[in-house]
């Protein structure tokens, strides 16, 4: 291995020999560095990351865990964990060595997190602390798994956060009602939240839909995609997971709906997308429409949930709710049980009315 300086512009490159996670030998230059520290650090660096030495720095294998997880999930996904990184964890960690992180650093970390307050005296979300603590112990557990670290320190320090929220909105269908009266002058806003609200697609579905995936003589809308908008760029990607892949039935009056709107778009072709609008515009319109309607705020995704409360409403069970709205599994519709009247009493009578059979018959 070796740091050369060139003379002619002036730089300094880096040649060192390493073996690949194949057990080849192989040879790495690299050009343009401006100062020999420079170089020996890239060099240092570079030669850790290659060797699964755990005494590299966090910052260094937080660049190889993400380089190893990129191909294997999807372009929102890995934006998200960049994110958090980025913002929730390297500014406490990335001066450590990945192998001198314990447990208490962990816990240390955590209290920032729980006890910062934005300006306006808000804590994060439980759920987005949890989040948070997931993807840490990710990173380590990824060490843990294929670079030999010795064990997860984020095990020993428990999670922060709830995994789930405690309080879950939604609208009911009179309040829903109410709002969706303010949205009639304005049709894409109207068709829009009309199957949000009476399908509870995702909003990434609503916005990859197409007039090709409607059939109106079947009243069956497909869902088999997702549109995002990653680092300004417009993509379509497959569904949250395979359950998410799915036709919904379509009750006859929002078939209706939007065949309609479907004709009222001038050369409307197959796959174009029905909703050419942003999460911002929706956002907009649904502070409008609660401002008009005096109904109470509730974020996009509630919609959602408003649309499985409603369905538990109409006496539906959770299995059918599940493949309704693409639930990967059961357990997902489950954290709406709390909506589900108590059958307690009716459980209780049965029972009784069981036993005292029983003791009748054996008279």
């Amino acid at each position: 291995m070796s740091v050369i300086r060139d003379k002619e512009r002036g730089t300094w490159t880096v040649r060192c020999r390493y073996t690949d996670w194949q057990g080849n030998r192989k040879e790495k230059h690299k050009r343009g560095f401006k100062t020999k520290r420079e170089a020996l650090e890239w060099e240092r660096q570079f030669l850790l990351q290659n060797s699964k030495d755990i005494a590299m720095g966090f910052e260094a294998f937080v660049g190889i865990y993400l380089k190893n997880v990129k191909p294997r999930i999807k372009p929102t996904t890995y934006q998200t964990k960049q994110y958090i990184i980025r913002d929730k964890i390297l500014p406490y960690f990335s001066n450590k060595r990945l192998c001198d992180i314990e447990s208490s650093d962990i816990i240390q970390w955590q209290n920032e997190l729980i006890n910062m307050r934005d300006e306006s005296g808000r804590a994060y979300q439980p759920t987005y602390l949890r989040t948070v603590s997931n993807q840490m112990s990710a990173i380590f557990n990824h060490a843990v798994r294929y670079y030999n670290l010795p064990q997860n320190p984020c095990m020993a320090a428990g999670k922060m956060g709830r995994h789930k929220a405690s309080e879950m909105l939604f609208w009911t269908k009179e309040e829903y009602d109410r709002f969706i009266q303010t949205m009639i002058e304005k049709p894409i806003s109207y068709y829009a939240f009309q199957l949000l609200y009476f399908t509870g697609i995702r909003i990434g579905e609503l916005m990859a839909l197409t007039r090709a995936d409607f059939d109106f003589t079947k009243r069956t809308m497909r869902i088999n995609k997702n549109y995002q908008v990653i680092q300004g760029k417009k993509i379509i990607q497959k569904p949250k997971s395979e359950k998410s892949i799915r036709i919904i039935d379509l009750p006859q009056f929002l078939s209706n709906e939007i065949e309609d709107y479907c004709s009222m778009i001038y050369g409307l072709k197959e796959e174009d997308r029905l909703f050419e609008l942003s999460k911002s515009f929706l956002h907009h319109e649904m502070d409008r429409g609660v401002k008009a309607s005096g109904v109470k705020r509730i974020r996009l995704h509630d919609l959602r949930h408003s649309h499985v409360a409603y369905l538990i409403e109409l006496g539906f069970s959770p299995v059918e709710i599940a493949e309704r709205l693409g639930h990967e599994s059961i357990s997902v519709t489950y954290q709406y049980a709390h909506l589900y009247p108590s059958k307690q009493r009716t459980m209780a009578e049965r029972m009784n009315e069981d036993h005292t059979k029983e003791q009748d018959d054996g008279r």
